[in-house]
Order: C-alpha cells, then structure tokens, then sequence
C-alpha cells in the first residue's frame, strides 16, 4: 500500500513556523542554511547507517525511514540542480517534479540504506559548497515552480532547509533544535 500522495503547498513555511516540526525556515538567515543543511544531513546518515527499523514502515501508508532517506537525497540533488539553473538563467521555470511517482519508479523501499547513506552525505556536500560559495547578489536571483510560485535563491535554500528538517521529524518526531556541528573547511 503506497502513501497518500502530498499535494499540499509547502511555500507558506517560508512566512510562519511550522507547528509540526518547529522550524521557522523564513527565519532562518540565508547564511546559516548551508551548516543547518549539512547537520541534518549529517543527522540522516546517523538515521540510515544505524537504525534497526530503517526499513520498516509505522504505518502501511507512512513511508519508512529507508524512504524518506531516499527521498531527502533527491530533494538535495535537485534543489541544487535547481540553485545552480537559477544562477546562469534568468527567472528559469522548474520542471514539476512528482516525488511519490519519483519514489516508485525508483523502489525507494527496496535500495541499500549504506548507499542511500552515502549519497545523502555527497549530495548534502555538494549543495552547502554551492550555497557557501554565492555572492550576495546572487541570493535574489529568481526562479519559478512549474505552479508559478516564485522563489529567490535565498528562498529556495530557506524552503529546501524545512523540507530536510522536516522529514527528520517524521522520522524522528523531534522538533528543529539548534545545529550542533559545524562545518570543516
């Protein structure tokens, strides 16, 4: 039995806290996003390298750790691909991604949480180098979702931060606390 799709328009995150997993990603300082992305990161390669249930759904229709994992991977690969497309064009529009078709056309259940693992940490540093590397101009460049709503670089990096705390809560349960590592280099 596959999840409910989400349809929900996540954007309002950018203009209020969160009361599911408290984060208020508007708030957040654009200069914060890339050590608040790489700790959480950091936090679901702990979840994917050592859970015992990292497989198991809580609920027939609620993905597994396993798959959020795999999902929180591709939201980086492609929000990169993303910021990256809003730097050398003006005002691109993104194609729509689908991630519940993404997630069964991939068998996000069926791959290897070591691999998974992996790939979060690589992508996650690929994306804080790139977000560590803009100008500040380049944080008001912008970019539109296939459903028209417009983002700045700066947004999208905000909004990006609340998607991959966000499945850590529900994962985890536990609200957005303080990073607590810090970024080598």
């Amino acid at each position: 039995m596959e999840p409910e799709p989400d349809t929900k328009d996540w954007t309002w995150t950018l203009t209020r806290r969160c009361e599911q997993c408290g984060l208020a990603a508007g708030e957040v300082a654009v200069a914060d996003v890339p050590e608040r992305v790489f700790v959480a990161a950091e936090e679901w390669v702990v979840i994917l390298r050592s859970s015992p249930a990292v497989t198991a759904r809580p609920e027939p229709k609620v993905w597994s750790p396993l798959e959020y994992g795999a999902h929180v991977r591709d939201v980086l690969l492609l929000f990169d691909a993303r910021i990256a497309l809003m730097l050398v064009e003006d005002v691109p529009t993104f194609a729509n991604w689908d991630q519940d078709e993404t997630a069964i056309e991939d068998s996000y259940a069926e791959q290897d949480p070591e691999v998974v693992a992996d790939e979060v940490e690589a992508a996650a540093l690929a994306l804080v180098a790139r977000l560590r590397s803009l100008e500040p101009e380049q944080l008001e460049r912008r970019g539109l979702r296939s459903d028209g709503s417009e983002f700045t670089v700066a947004t999208l990096s905000q909004y990006l931060l609340h998607d991959v705390i966000h499945h850590l809560w529900d994962v985890t349960g536990q609200q957005d606390a303080t990073a607590s590592l810090e970024l080598s280099g």
